[in-house]
């Protein structure tokens, strides 16, 4: 199992949110790039770094504090998200250094646009966002919860081509209180051969081995360690 420290950036800076809700926000450090670079120097290898000013505007904000993240700490495999919109935005993404982008929005509201990057940049660079709360599809942000089925989602999208799939549920993200487990076993149960990510929750060495043992193919954690409740040497033993 992949572990992948997070790193959300609002203004520049390293914070975190509770549930998405951007009024929940705490800053942990002025510096992401130096954030990456305690990752990298502890034997992690990679990074999700998520734009959330960019989220909101529906454009690429950061784009300076991810070149700087993957300028400096450029043993990190890093995957970006957040306003993920158009053209420019994804080209801006790759050229400061991003390998990987996670695009939900856009694979909500503009079907065509995303199976063109899947296609353009292949199934090994583009990650299907798959946030959800109550099992529906959450976007811009978090801030608009659509009618369309997770479930559904993902197996179209499967059908498309998609390898790799990020799946939060937001009820559970930044609560500290274990992640959504029976939500990623029916996951890796209906789509086995999908490459799941799994976000929100994780608190504790328990929470990432029940992770590993459902069988998910990665594990982002934010808060848990920015709290103190796991530590980089914690987690020697899944690298």
């Amino acid at each position: 199992m992949q572990i992948i420290p997070a790193i959300d950036i609002i203004d520049g800076k390293c914070v975190r949110l509770s549930q998405g809700q951007y009024s929940a926000k705490t800053i942990y450090d002025e510096s992401p790039s130096d954030v990456a670079m305690r990752f990298q120097d502890a034997g992690l290898k990679r990074l999700h770094v998520v734009d959330l000013d960019g989220a909101k505007a529906k454009r690429v904000v950061n784009y300076k504090a991810l070149e700087q993240i993957t300028r400096r700490a450029d043993g990190l495999h890093v995957d970006f998200g957040g306003g993920i919109q158009s053209d420019d935005d994804i080209r801006i993404a790759f050229e400061c250094g991003a390998r990987q982008i996670t695009v939900g929005s856009v694979a909500v509201k503009n079907r065509d646009l995303f199976l063109h990057w899947l296609g353009k940049h292949g199934a090994e660079a583009m990650i299907l966002g798959a946030d959800a709360r109550d099992e529906r599809i959450a976007v811009s942000g978090w801030e608009e919860v659509t009618e369309l089925s997770l479930m559904e989602f993902l197996a179209e999208y499967e059908t498309q081509g998609v390898q790799y799939v990020l799946c939060t549920d937001i009820s559970k993200d930044g609560m500290m209180q274990g992640s959504a487990n029976d939500l990623y076993r029916r996951i890796r149960d209906e789509r086995p051969n999908l490459h799941l990510i799994a976000s929100g929750g994780v608190s504790s060495l328990k929470d990432l081995e029940e992770l590993e043992s459902i069988g998910v193919w990665g594990a982002i954690i934010g808060k848990a360690l920015y709290e103190g409740a796991l530590t980089v040497q914690d987690l020697k033993r899944f690298l």
